[in-house]
């Protein structure tokens, strides 16, 4: 295999991070992983007892990498570097997963009302049973939000598959106030430290 890789697989659904690695010049396939009740879950995202925010978006990103590295060989694919991510939203030390409902978004949001709060997000990447990651931490500081602001939101739809309910690259940037670390980071995929990894692993852009 040749030391320069110029595609590689993301194991991840996500259009936004689609849409970074496209605007990076990053040439990749989709590599899609089991979810939901009807199949069989390839990743367990339940967070530990007790296990830190930054520290579960790094085991999730890393696991989720190496189920693609096998999926790869299981499918006797081409082999090319897995890439993958995961994003948490962290109140203090508490995990904000996407909203289980709209009372469950109307709760995040109005937790993180007037607050700072940390957006976690972690790349992993596997090739050959070597895994590496990256880590964006970002604080973000939301104005204070009246709950007719809340719920309108709520209504919109945006926040349900989302951590923390809410998506920076739509209408909760009004929220923002103050942002602090990485943009593309809140978004999903931190562009600086995907293209430190995959220079690491001597993915090609372009």
């Amino acid at each position: 295999m040749s030391a320069t890789q110029r595609h590689l697989y993301l194991a991840s659904r996500s259009p936004r991070r689609r849409e970074i690695l496209t605007q990076m010049g990053v040439r990749f396939e989709m590599l899609l992983l089991r979810e939901g009740a009807a199949r069989a879950i390839d990743i367990d995202e339940t967070p530990h007892a007790g296990e830190p925010p930054a520290d579960y978006v790094v085991r999730v990103a890393r696991t989720k990498a190496d189920a693609g590295w096998t999926r790869v060989l299981q499918r006797g694919l081409y082999r090319m570097p897995v890439l993958s991510a995961d994003t948490t939203v962290a109140a203090g030390v508490t995990i904000l997963g996407k909203p289980v409902d709209r009372d469950d978004a109307v709760t995040m949001l109005a937790r993180l009302s007037g607050t700072e709060h940390h957006v976690h997000t972690a790349v992993a990447m596997a090739l050959d049973g070597r895994i590496e990651h990256r880590l964006s931490t970002t604080a973000v500081r939301f104005a204070t939000l009246s709950m007719d602001t809340i719920r309108r939101y709520v209504a919109s739809g945006e926040p349900m598959d989302k951590a923390g309910a809410y998506g920076i690259q739509g209408r909760a940037a009004l929220f923002v106030e103050h942002i602090a670390g990485s943009h593309s980071g809140v978004m999903g995929l931190p562009i600086f430290e995907t293209g430190a990894l995959l220079a690491q692993f001597g993915v090609q852009l372009g």
